[in-house]
């Protein structure tokens, strides 16, 4: 077996991760707060922001297990795919017959799409981050 050293990440990208993923909650959770929606649909595209930053994690979580070596089942590997496909094609589809402008559509888009990747971001550092502090397997 080959041990790979991990190196910590910066403080700097620790850092624009953190800044990443808190100016994209915090823009699509603005966006949510002053459309002009129902609270029906408000609490629908919530949902989707949750779901999707879950399963993004959980995904990314999950693909760095199998490639450590860490056992992983199929159907929880298929399950994170499907949850991240789900939540972005629903978002997708809420937006296309949203009643609201092209450029709201644009700026929810953009701004789930930012925390999605911030968090995946954020989800490594983290697990780098405890990896180097404790180099024990799955000392997560």
């Amino acid at each position: 077996m080959v041990m790979q050293t991990i190196q910590p990440p910066t403080s700097a990208f620790v850092g624009a991760s953190w800044g990443a993923l808190a100016c994209g909650v915090t823009a699509y959770l603005a966006g949510l707060w002053l459309a002009h929606m129902a609270l029906n649909e408000k609490g629908y595209y919530f949902t989707l922001l949750l779901l999707g930053l879950f399963a993004a994690v959980s995904l990314q979580k999950t693909v760095r297990d199998r490639s450590e070596g860490v056992p992983v089942t199929g159907i929880y590997t298929g399950s994170c795919w499907v949850a991240l496909v789900a939540a972005i094609l629903l978002l997708a589809i809420g937006l296309w017959n949203a009643t609201v402008s092209p450029s709201e559509k644009g700026f929810f888009a953009m701004s789930f799409v930012l925390s999605l990747f911030a968090v995946v971001a954020v989800q490594k550092n983290v697990r780098d981050l405890g990896t180097v502090r404790d180099p024990r397997p799955n000392a997560e």
